[in-house]
This record gives C-alpha cells, sequence and structure tokens, in this order.
C-alpha cells in the first residue's frame, strides 16, 4: 500500500477547499511519499506569525526546498537560522514580511543521522514531484502577484530541471499557469558560503534579486515567458 501512495503522490489527500487553515490541517495526514515517517510532522506555508491572516494581503509567496530541523520541531517554515537571515534580507530590501507567504516544495523534513543531529538531506525529484499538489493547492489559496523560489530545488521544480540559477537568478520568469516567478539563492545557502567575503557577496545578490522581486510586486517589472521542460 505504501508504494502505490508514492506513485500517486498527495493528489488523493488535498482537500477540495483551498483554505490554508484547512490545508495547513489536512496535510498533516498525507502519505504521498514516504518523507512523513522519520519527520516530526508536516510543515505547511505561513504569512508572518504576527501578521494579518487574510492571504488577500499576500504579494510574494516564497518557496523553499524542505523544512529543516528546527521547522520539523516547531511546525513553522523559516524559524531556524536561514529563516532569521531571511527576515532580515526582506527588511533590508524594502519587503514587507507580513505580505509575504513562505513554504517549501516538500512539506516534510529529509534527514539522515550523524551522531545525535539530524542533517538535511536534499529530496529526490520524486518526492517534489509527489508534494507538488501541496504547492499548487497553497499558490490557488494565496494567489501571490509573484512566487520567488530559494534555490534550486524549489527553480526547479517550477521551471524545469534545466533551469540554471547561478545564471538566471533575478529575472522575471513565467511558466504556464502560474503566476510570474523569480528564482534566488537559499539563505541556507549564504550560511553555508565557505568564507566572510563570499557570504558578504552572496547576501548582497540576495538582497539585489529581493529588491527586484519588490520592483514587481509594485508593478514596475514585467516577467519574460519561460518554456518549462520537465
Amino acid at each position: 500500500m505504501a508504494g502505490r501512495s508514492d506513485e500517486m503522490g498527495a493528489a488523493p489527500f488535498v482537500p477540495e477547499e483551498r483554505s490554508i487553515p484547512i490545508l495547513g490541517e489536512a496535510v498533516q495526514k498525507c502519505r504521498g511519499c514516504e518523507l512523513y515517517r522519520d519527520a516530526t510532522q508536516a510543515v505547511f506555508g505561513e504569512i508572518d506569525a504576527g501578521a494579518s491572516k487574510q492571504t488577500s494581503r499576500v504579494a510574494i509567496m516564497m518557496v523553499g526546498e524542505q523544512p529543516g530541523d528546527q521547522e520539523d520541531r516547531q511546525g513553522r517554515p523559516f524559524v531556524g537560522p536561514a529563516g532569521k537571515l531571511l527576515d532580515a534580507c526582506l527588511e533590508e530590501a524594502g519587503i514587507d514580511r507580513d505580505r509575504v507567504y513562505v513554504t517549501n516544495a516538500v512539506k516534510h523534513f529529509k534527514w539522515e543521522p550523524r551522531g545525535k543531529l539530524r542533517i538535511h538531506k536534499k529530496p529526490s525529484a520524486r518526492e517534489i514531484r509527489a508534494c507538488r499538489p501541496w504547492l499548487n493547492a497553497e499558490v490557488e489559496a494565496v494567489k501571490p502577484r509573484l512566487i520567488v523560489c530559494l534555490g534550486a530545488t524549489a527553480a526547479q521544480g517550477l521551471l524545469g530541471s534545466g533551469f540554471k540559477i547561478t545564471q538566471e537568478h533575478g529575472k522575471l520568469q513565467q511558466a504556464t499557469g502560474l503566476p510570474p516567478i523569480l528564482a534566488t539563492l537559499h539563505p541556507s545557502a549564504i550560511l553555508r558560503a565557505p568564507s566572510d567575503e563570499d557570504r558578504q557577496r552572496q547576501r548582497a545578490s540576495f538582497v539585489q534579486d529581493l529588491r527586484e522581486a519588490a520592483r514587481f510586486a509594485d508593478g514596475a517589472s514585467k516577467p519574460r515567458r519561460r518554456t518549462v521542460q520537465e
């Protein structure tokens, strides 16, 4: 039975109602892939906890790869070190955090043990595809003006496996059936940079990309169309 649900993916578990609270409750019962077995809980998207819950206020939807250790334990996205960096860079870029919905392409934490630590393990293409119905439902519920992909996993999931984030970051793209998309670094990549100089350079690039996202959200930029190749 587990193998059969893996093949189906998350679609049978996604309710028809496009309400973030209802979707967020339903995702806890998802068995669309095997990642739920080792995760504490599913981690769904949210607007800043201190902000209004009205999704009509959302201008930008940010999509990362998957929850990390702290996110898995707390049940909220981007609450670890990468989330703190993201919040700081959003402020620097002039983006109102209250109008940003944050989520991940994969809703369960994939990890491997290393001593007492749980170390992030990159989700497979099959696992990303299995979880895609949840992301599609979030897009329908939130109706963002722009999707910002944080990192290559989210970007390639929406823009095709041939998308090169090193070459195309910060450029507005359009994929069929989705709002305009802009891809940029994942904050965790900045934190893993080998030197202070690299971190400063990558952070500056990240903030510049976020400023471009803000320009589009304010209606100052237009996307270019991209043909997605799976």
